[in-house]
C-alpha cells in the first residue's frame, strides 16, 4: 500500500474548518477527534484516492485547506453518515465533505451528478431523468390498469395522482417509471393492503435529488420546494420519502 506524505511549511490558519464550524449546529464536534479510527474502519470509501475520513478530518484540523478542498475523494464519499454513527464523539465528517464539494467550481464537479441535477431543474417533475408530468401520469395509469386486469385480487388497488386531501404524499425514484415500471407495483400493493390514504403528485413526484450530492444549495432547495409545494397544495399531512 502506498501512502502520500504531506509536508507542512510554516504556520497555517484554517479558514475552511472555521467556516464549516459556523455552519454546523454545535460546530459539528470537529475539535473532539480522538483519532481512534472507527470512522475509517466502517467507511466504504476508505482507501480510495489514498484518503479516509480520519485522515480527511485531521487535514482539516491542521489547516490544509487547499488539499482538503481539492481532493477528489470527497466525490467518492456516499454521505451515508456511518462515520457519525460509529464515532464516540459524534463528529460530523459528512458536513465537512459536503462543504468541501461546494468549494469546487461548479463546472468541475462530476458531470454525471451535475447533469442529473440540471435535468431535474428543467421540468416540474423534478426528475433527474427528465420525465415530464404527463409521461409519469401515463405510466402509472397504464401499469395500474394492467395489474388490475391480470391480478383480480387487486382489481380495487389504486395509484392516485393529485388526490386532494390524501394523508400521505408519496414520491418515487425516476428509475422505476422510466426503466422498471413493474417495480412500482409492490409498494402500491403494500399501501393498498394496509388501507393507506396516499397520493403521488403530478409535479414534484421524483424522489431523487442529485443537487444535494452536487452540494448546490440553491438548486437543492428548488427541487425540494417543488415537491413540498405540491404536497401542500394537495393538502397532504405527511411527506413520505421513498429514498
Amino acid at each position: 500500500m502506498t501512502t502520500t506524505t504531506i509536508e507542512m511549511k510554516g504556520k497555517r490558519t484554517s479558514s475552511f474548518k472555521d467556516k464549516v464550524q459556523e455552519i454546523i449546529p454545535g460546530g459539528g464536534n470537529l475539535d473532539l477527534c480522538l483519532t481512534c479510527g472507527a470512522c475509517a474502519a466502517g467507511c466504504p470509501a476508505t482507501g480510495l484516492e489514498d484518503m479516509d475520513p480520519r485522515k480527511f478530518l485531521r487535514m482539516c484540523a491542521m489547516g490544509l485547506d487547499e488539499e482538503v478542498t481539492k481532493t477528489p475523494w470527497v466525490w467518492m464519499c456516499t454521505m451515508c453518515q456511518r462515520c457519525i454513527y460509529v464515532c464516540p464523539m459524534k463528529i460530523d465528517i459528512p458536513q465537512l465533505v459536503y462543504n468541501a464539494r461546494a468549494e469546487w467550481p461548479r463546472d468541475e464537479r462530476p458531470k454525471g451528478i451535475r447533469d442529473s441535477c440540471d435535468m431535474a431543474l428543467r421540468n416540474e417533475s423534478a426528475s433527474a431523468m427528465g420525465t415530464a408530468p404527463d409521461d409519469f401520469v401515463f405510466v402509472v395509469e397504464d401499469v395500474l390498469a394492467e395489474y388490475q386486469e391480470s391480478q383480480p385480487e387487486f382489481k380495487d388497488m389504486a395509484a392516485p395522482i393529485d388526490k386532494q386531501g390524501a394523508h400521505f404524499f408519496l414520491n418515487q425514484n425516476s428509475r422505476e417509471p422510466n426503466t422498471e415500471p413493474d417495480e412500482l407495483v409492490p409498494l402500491w400493493k403494500i399501501l393498498h393492503l394496509a388501507g393507506v390514504d396516499w397520493t403521488y403528485g403530478s409535479r414534484g413526484w421524483a424522489a431523487e435529488n442529485y443537487c444535494l450530492f452536487l452540494a448546490d444549495d440553491k438548486c437543492w432547495e428548488h427541487v425540494t420546494r417543488t415537491s413540498a409545494k405540491q404536497a401542500d397544495e394537495l393538502g397532504c399531512k405527511v411527506f413520505l420519502n421513498t429514498e
